[in-house]
């Protein structure tokens, strides 16, 4: 399984704009096949920071997901809602467990 985990930021006024995108971009990607999960989440202390969490069943699955309509459509639109310093880590796991 590999795990995406990280940040990316935006201006705080630019929140309500993105949402629909991000929620688009949610969507789409969780109805992939191999997306175990994926998610964004706005910061409870420092608005403007999205936390981004995303599990895929393998290399083939995320890779089916990097070249996907839906993911161009949302990175060309990065520059109208200044999203900014995308700091993501990729890290391959053996599956975990419940803690």
């Amino acid at each position: 399984m590999l795990l995406i985990a990280g940040t990316v930021r935006l201006p705080a006024d630019r929140l309500a704009a993105a949402r629909p995108a991000m929620r688009t971009m949610v969507e789409a990607s969780c109805a992939e096949d191999g997306c175990l999960a994926y998610s964004y989440a706005e910061d409870v202390l420092e608005p403007g920071l999205i936390h981004v969490a995303e599990r895929w069943r393998d290399r083939a699955a995320l890779d089916r997901h990097l070249a996907a309509p839906h993911l161009a459509t949302w990175r060309a639109g990065w520059a109208d809602l200044g999203i900014h310093d995308r700091a993501l880590t990729l890290f391959e796991t053996g599956g975990g467990e419940p803690f």
